[in-house]
């Protein structure tokens, strides 16, 4: 009962003490910004010297004195170097990519020294998530950690606060820091796992792209049979031969275009299309929808197709390629 009324506190306190970080990509740590406790190993430490001076005193052993003091000489030293293995460390976060919905976004964080020793096992981690990347970093120099975290909703989302640590030479003091980066990061939604063909009745421009595809032997002009597809459609002397159903890809037409548009995706409440991903059923249509638009984008660029975006506050014209691309996820990401 204690720790469950304790959980909304520790949660309160941690985003009143997040929201007076300032928003920054590059951090150099002073004393300011670098805290130090004891670890248990440490508070055993600490009561194993209490003993031993207790008894000491206790039985005026001078061997016992020299032995008390030399050990706590020993980790005076050790909290002093613990301590300045951060003391002066630069953090810098690399811009991170665009990503997919409950995808991994991995963040680069480069640590630079300009001390003329080798700082000794730095780790980063998300705050709150203890998956801890260790690193050293050389004297004068810099090395990169990599950590991840998981958006699961697509849209702008500002990287998650970040945490440093060491506890090195000894173990006994663990000294850490909290920084709070300003980059965002881009969230693409999750595309659907199985998507249906390419909508029927709209027309597609590109054959010269999709010959070229079929003469480097990336399309055969079938593919694997998908759960909707028409009867008409399934190459039934194929599935004879190999035991599998597979359909034919709608020939295009010269002069037309492909538009994939938000209102003929084919989604509706009633029957919910197939999952993207675990937890697809509790998906809103509008959800369901960005996501079968987002796997057919990438089909289509897999393609090589023109193809063209409608959205219900966008429209992107036809185009191909990388830049096509990526605007039409963006848009589906904002949407």
């Amino acid at each position: 009962m204690m720790n469950q009324a304790l959980s909304p506190l520790r949660a309160r306190f941690r985003r009143w003490f997040e929201s007076r970080l300032p928003l920054s990509d590059s951090i150099t740590l002073t004393q300011r910004t670098v805290y130090i406790l004891p670890t248990r190993a440490g508070m055993m430490l600490f009561v194993t010297l209490l003993v031993l001076l207790v008894g000491a005193i206790n039985y005026q052993l001078n061997l016992g004195y020299l032995l008390t003091f030399l050990l706590g000489g020993s980790a005076v030293v050790g909290m002093h170097i613990c301590h300045g293995s951060l003391r002066g460390l630069g953090l810098h976060l690399l811009p991170p990519p665009p990503q997919f919905a409950r995808a991994a976004v991995v963040l680069d964080v480069v640590l630079s020294s300009q001390r003329r020793a080798v700082r000794h096992g730095i780790g980063l981690s998300v705050l709150g998530l203890n998956q801890w990347a260790w690193n050293d970093v050389p004297a004068q120099g810099s090395s990169s950690i990599q950590v991840a975290w998981q958006p699961l909703a697509r849209g702008w989302h500002r990287v998650p606060t970040l945490t440093a640590e060491t506890r090195f030479p000894m173990g006994t003091f663990r000294v850490w820091t909290v920084w709070r980066p300003a980059a965002q990061v881009l969230v693409y939604p999750a595309p659907e796992a199985h998507p249906p063909p390419l909508p029927h009745g709209q027309s597609r421009s590109g054959g010269a792209a999709l010959q070229h595809a079929r003469d480097s032997g990336d399309y055969d002009g079938v593919r694997a049979y998908r759960r909707g597809d028409p009867l008409k459609q399934i190459v039934w002397k194929k599935a004879a031969h190999t035991d599998q159903l597979v359909s034919r890809e709608r020939e295009p037409q010269e002069g037309e275009e492909l538009w994939l548009d938000f209102d003929h995706t084919g989604v509706t409440a009633a029957a919910p299309s197939t999952a993207p991903a675990q937890g697809a059923g509790a998906q809103s249509v509008t959800e369901r929808k960005l996501a079968r638009l987002c796997a057919w984008v990438l089909q289509c660029d897999r393609m090589g197709l023109d193809y063209g975006l409608r959205l219900p506050a966008k429209v992107v014209a036809p185009g191909s390629g990388e830049a096509h691309k990526r605007e039409c996820l963006e848009a589906l990401a904002l949407c």
